[in-house]
């Protein structure tokens, strides 16, 4: 009975340290916390009274009788303790005063006083039948039966009512106690009725089962589901009797061989040290494995270090270029790579092109793969990293002829696919390194790793750069709408001017020798050329592209040009614009064309928003932020039909728009101008008396005020869209 005797023993030594461990975990004592733990101690002192039962049997006989009533005595506690609990857990809930539980733990006190009687278990031998029972058994075995189904009853109904954390505990108590009970009545209950006794040990080597389960509901705040649990569970039982199993039989075995008698404690000694060694083992060996690198292999270790760290790294890379020259650097230093090649798949060129290199001397015509090449064919077939030297034992093959000498034009001893979405995206070939060393398993492996890395790192960039072409796009189409809308009106302003001037120039030959009438022609001519001048000139400036570039700039000349070119839609409705600009204003940092775009969109809100003969106020002042950051503020406020309160978070979403026609994108463009100018735009509306929207511009965009992370990444979707 060895094999009973060491789960025994197991059994007792884990249920008393999960007693203990809850009951040390709640601080101050709760009431489940210390019922949990009496529970778990009843259950230890029942393994420990069966482990006395089958280690005294050949020894001290006569008291076999003592420890087998104590595992009664300790049992019958169990079901008491039980009930108790899954009253009150998994949060005590239920209001149950000391005096109820002591009512349901009575029948456990009276059969613990039974128990060291001949009520309950009469005679202890050794055969077949080890218990003779006596008269108060069979309400014994009532007793424990009725509490158990009981405690199953009362965490049932919790568990259907639960929600969340508190179900998933139940249903650990449920699945922990379903094992232990059921194994347990079995063993130690019917079997017994029917003469069996042999496996009475099972019953409290089982418990362990659901005080481990019930302990980790408890302890644990983030529980596992417990389908994975019963997974883990049984795979890891199952490795226990596979490996241990026959350790321990081979120790029993040992000693039998070859000093003729069992030690049983010097077998259960080395049967544990067996266990924690296969416990540990695979616990320490990452860490003694990294140490020992660190030691004797440092050049090894500091390599795969620096390439894991990078293949991290290397996704917040968002430009391409940068991004690619990184990675040859990165591989070809760490790796003591001589030459490297980086190709990517080019759309437009429906092949893979060249787009990075190191010491790579390739002919003008090579620095195009077609989709079908013998390379990028074979890396996209296999999936996985080529080396040139083990390609070469299959020469005489002709698929793999050709796919050494493409590697060999391209000076490549390994070639490691790019792999996206199933799709081949890039390629990265490296040479020989410097010491000749060939590419190694551990190599292999940690270039893998760092591929599946680089291929989303590209597969970033390449969105990053089509986020930037869309937002150029979508920038370009709304300046040629605001010039759409222009065109029309400044057509009519221009033709106004030059009838006069016609008219003028026809009258001009009668009157010649007028000299008052030749002023006032001279005046008036010159006027309106000037006029026409000037707008033709707003509107060029504002339809020639422009590279991107931050000056200090005059917000008022720029608000004045603005203005002009809005004035021919302002005459159409006889609306007033008003200027108060602040004389003192600060020179802002800017880029003059997108910020032209910025007033430009909301002037022409603002005029399509206000009635005829209304108002518009155009204002700019100086603000200093509580961090002592300056600010300019540009006003606009109309006296049109205003923003309902609900829209004024909608509006700052893309597409979004109250009018019948736009495309809901002039405010969106502007909020993100300004946003990446480090501004921000406040707006504030009433029904039928008009919208204020404050721009608010840091004057130097240099400030030390300022994180240099925002000035770096500051591509967003557009967040304001235009909405009246």
């Amino acid at each position: 009975m060895i094999i009973a005797r060491i789960f025994l023993l197991f059994a007792f030594l884990v249920n008393l340290g999960l007693g203990f461990l809850v009951l040390t975990k709640a601080r101050p004592y709760k009431r489940i916390n210390v019922i949990f733990s009496i529970l778990a101690w009843a259950a230890a002192g029942w393994a420990f009274s069966f482990f006395m039962v089958y280690s005294v049997i050949d020894i001290v006989p006569s008291s076999m009788l003592f420890w087998g009533r104590m595992a009664f005595a300790t049992s019958g506690v169990t079901p008491g303790a039980f009930l108790c609990f899954t009253l009150l857990f998994p949060s005590e809930e239920r209001r149950l005063s000391s005096t109820k539980l002591f009512f349901l733990m009575l029948p456990s006190i009276i059969f613990l006083g039974l128990s060291f009687t001949n009520q309950i278990v009469s005679s202890l031998g050794s055969g077949v039948r080890m218990f003779s029972y006596g008269p108060s058994y069979r309400f014994f075995s009532i007793y424990l039966i009725g509490y158990l189904l009981l405690g199953f009853f009362f965490l049932i109904r919790s568990y259907t009512k639960a929600v969340g954390i508190g179900r998933l505990q139940i249903k650990y108590c449920l699945t922990g106690m379903f094992l232990t009970a059921g194994f347990g009545v079995s063993a130690n209950l019917f079997l017994p009725m029917t003469g069996i006794s042999r496996f009475n040990w099972l019953g409290p080597s089982l418990t362990v089962i659901y005080v481990g389960f019930a302990t980790y509901s408890i302890v644990r705040h983030r529980l596992m589901d417990i389908n994975i649990v019963l997974k883990k569970g049984t795979t890891y039982a199952f490795l226990i009797s596979l490996l241990l199993a026959p350790s321990a039989i081979l120790i029993v075995l040992g000693q039998k061989f070859f000093f003729g008698k069992v030690n049983y404690p010097f077998s259960i000694i080395i049967f544990s040290i067996v266990f924690l060694v296969a416990i540990f083992f695979g616990k320490i060996k990452p860490g003694t494995e990294k140490a020992v690198e660190q030691l004797l292999f440092r050049n090894r270790y500091d390599y795969r270090e620096t390439l894991g760290k990078f293949s991290k790294a290397m996704v917040t890379i968002l430009d391409l270029q940068s991004l690619s020259k990184r990675i040859i650097e990165t591989i070809t230093q760490t790796m003591g790579v001589g030459k490297a090649s980086l190709f990517l798949w080019d759309e437009e060129k429906v092949g893979y092109s060249l787009f990075e290199s190191k010491n790579i001397k390739i002919s003008a015509s090579a620095p195009l793969l077609p989709k079908s090449d013998p390379l990028p064919h074979y890396l996209q077939k296999i999936g996985e990293i080529v080396i040139r030297e083990e390609l070469a034992k299959g020469a005489n093959i002709p698929e793999l002829n050709d796919l050494i000498k493409k590697m060999s034009f391209l000076e490549a001893e390994v070639s490691i696919p790019l792999i996206s979405k199933g799709q081949l995206v890039g390629m990265i070939n490296l040479g020989y390194k410097f010491n000749k060393d060939i590419y190694s398993h551990e190599d292999i492996e940690l270039l893998s790793t760092l591929a599946n890395q680089t291929a989303i790192a590209i597969e970033n960039a390449r969105l990053y750069e089509d986020l930037k072409k869309s937002k150029s796009y979508i920038r370009r189409a709304d300046r040629l709408a605001s010039l759409g809308t222009l065109t029309a009106g400044l057509a009519h302003e221009i033709r106004n001017p030059l009838v006069a001037i016609k008219t003028l120039t026809q009258l001009l030959p009668e009157r010649l020798d007028d000299e008052e009438f030749r002023d006032q022609f001279l005046k008036i001519a010159a006027g309106e050329v000037d006029r026409i001048s000037s707008l033709v000139t707003e509107l060029l400036e504002f339809a020639r592209p422009s590279d991107p570039k931050l000056e200090l700039e005059d917000v008022n000349a720029i608000l004045d040009g603005m203005i002009l070119l809005v004035s021919t839609e302002t005459k159409k409705k006889q609306i007033n614009i008003a200027k108060h600009y602040s004389p003192d204003l600060t020179p802002v940092q800017v880029d003059r064309e997108q910020i032209k775009q910025v007033f430009l969109n909301i002037l022409l809100n603002a005029i399509e928003a206000t009635q005829e003969n209304g108002k518009i106020v155009v204002k700019t002042r100086s603000f200093i932020k509580p961090g002592g950051e300056p600010y300019a503020q540009i006003e606009f406020t109309d006296t049109g039909c205003g923003i309902p309160s609900e829209y004024l978070e909608d509006i700052f979403n893309p597409f979004f728009t109250t009018k019948s026609t736009g495309s809901g994108l002039g405010l969106s463009i502007s909020n993100q101008i300004i946003q990446d100018h480090r501004g921000y735009i406040d707006v504030e509306s009433q029904i039928g008396k008009g919208s204020s929207f404050f721009i608010n511009l840091p004057v130097n965009q240099e400030h030390p005020k300022r994180r240099k992370s925002d000035l770096e990444n500051n591509l967003n979707i557009p967040t304001i869209s235009e909405g009246r």
